[in-house]
């Protein structure tokens, strides 16, 4: 039996930043972000949306009422949810008015989360070959202002439908997974901004992957001449590309030109939105699905996802015949150029304004946010979400 996506979308909130500008106003030079970590804008959340909104927002343009029936289990993963104790699964199981005889859990290991969402998937649909799983990955990256960090901000969530006999992808169960105790990332119960060694982050990604593709090729057998393209988890456009340049070097002058043809064009979507820590490997999959026409069914995707901290996993799916008529092109295309650009200062402002946490009420304006799903105030310690098409 075949296992894997069925479907899937992303979406990012409705304002962003140019990074060029954001550089000339830090006194930087813009090449360092547009060419060194290769970001050309950065999504910007306004106050009414969270990481439950854009997980709700993201589904809700891929799931028709037969998948809202079939879907008996949700799996969220993320790294800035919204609660310590219920899940963000249970928010967008209400919100998109899901089968209620179902489960609905949220995962958490850095950026990881959402691909041990989809492993466990796989199991619960082997079992159940009925169901489809609804597997979300949302975050809204924070560094802080004039941090280091700063330029690898961004917001977003991908939304992953799991079933049997998929129309999209078909996961294959060879796969290599690693995990080592690094402080290289970690955001403290107490702070809403992330801490970070940047310099050990990139070596721990790179070494991470190395190792665990020298593993799954004794494993599987398989070598890079067996890929059509390998995608990558992407805090920034650059660092998957310093993680595959050594290994290039196994394969002859035609597979490396395919792999770095095929990497370009899978860091295309990330380059203007960002980084969105659990969705950014599935955004990097979409961008090379939705951009690259030279992609043939039966071709082999190789997937590297890295949770800081530190997780790793390498796995791998096959492209099923007609996958390109259950992409949502136009959809995203459209959704990513009607964005409103801010200004540096309009940015600074919105990342400043935080909801209230002494037990304030506070109603939020959701008539400028275009989004279907909103973060509408919170009122008694609750945060109030509305589904305008409700």
């Amino acid at each position: 039996m075949k296992i894997g996506i069925d479907k899937i979308g992303f979406y990012a909130p409705h304002l962003y930043l140019d990074m060029t500008k954001l550089a000339e106003t830090r006194n930087v030079d813009p090449d360092k972000f547009t060419i060194g970590i290769g970001q050309e804008k950065m999504a910007v959340p306004p106050m009414t949306q969270d990481a439950v909104t854009l997980a709700a927002n993201a589904a809700l343009k891929i799931l028709d009422e037969a998948d809202k029936q079939a879907i008996d289990f949700v799996i969220f993963g993320t790294e800035t949810g919204v609660d310590s104790s219920k899940s963000a699964a249970v928010y967008v199981h209400e919100l998109l008015g899901l089968n209620p005889y179902a489960r609905a859990i949220e995962v958490k290991q850095a950026c990881y989360g959402a691909t041990a969402g989809i492993q466990m998937a796989k199991g619960h649909i082997a079992m159940n070959p009925e169901s489809k799983v609804l597997v979300l990955g949302s975050d809204i990256a924070r560094y802080g202002l004039s941090t280091p960090g700063e330029a690898t901000q961004g917001a977003g969530a991908a939304a992953l439908l799991i079933s049997a006999d998929p129309h999209i992808m078909a996961l294959e169960d060879e796969s290599v997974y690693f995990t080592a105790d690094v402080m290289d990332f970690w955001r403290p119960v107490y702070s809403d901004e992330a801490f970070a060694d940047g310099k050990l982050s990139n070596e721990q990604y790179i070494a991470f992957f190395s190792e665990i593709w020298s593993r799954y090729k004794e494993k599987s057998g398989l070598d890079l001449k067996d890929f059509e393209a390998i995608t990558f988890h992407l805090p920034y456009t650059k660092m998957g590309k310093k993680a595959l340049k050594p290994v290039l070097e196994e394969a002859d002058a035609n597979i490396q030109e395919r792999l770095k043809t095929n990497y370009q064009v899978s860091t295309g979507y990330n380059r203007i939105i960002g980084n969105v820590y659990t969705g950014s490997l599935y955004l990097s999959l979409l961008s090379l699905l939705e951009q690259q026409n030279d992609l043939e069914a039966g071709s082999r995707i190789g997937m590297f996802s890295y949770g800081s901290g530190a997780v790793g996993e390498f796995f791998t799916g096959i492209l099923q015949d007609g996958f390109r008529e259950h992409l949502q092109v136009k959809q995203h295309h459209d959704m990513f150029t009607s964005r409103k650009e801010v200004t540096v200062p309009e940015y600074e402002a919105i990342f400043e304004e935080k909801l209230p946490t002494d037990g304030s009420t506070i109603k939020l304006d959701i008539n400028n946010d275009p989004a279907a799903i909103c973060l509408g105030g919170i009122s008694d310690d609750k945060r109030q979400y509305v589904n305008k098409l409700q």
